[in-house]
């Protein structure tokens, strides 16, 4: 019997955002504040999508280049 593996998340938990980022919790929110991320609510928690992280890490490369 084989187990297939979950699927990669389509969105993630600003705690998960924190952590891929290396960035602190208000930073992250003030990233979505000035909308460089973009983000939805799902009941009471706000979500990222992943896209919206790689377009930021994405954007943020080429501001160095």
């Amino acid at each position: 019997m084989t187990t297939a593996m979950p699927p990669s998340p389509q969105s993630l938990k600003v705690p998960e955002v924190m952590t891929a980022l290396r960035l602190s919790r208000s930073k992250v929110y003030d990233l979505i504040r000035s909308k460089q991320l973009e983000s939805f609510t799902a009941g009471r928690a706000r979500r990222i999508p992943v896209e919206s992280v790689r377009r930021y890490m994405q954007n943020r490369i080429e501001e160095t280049d």
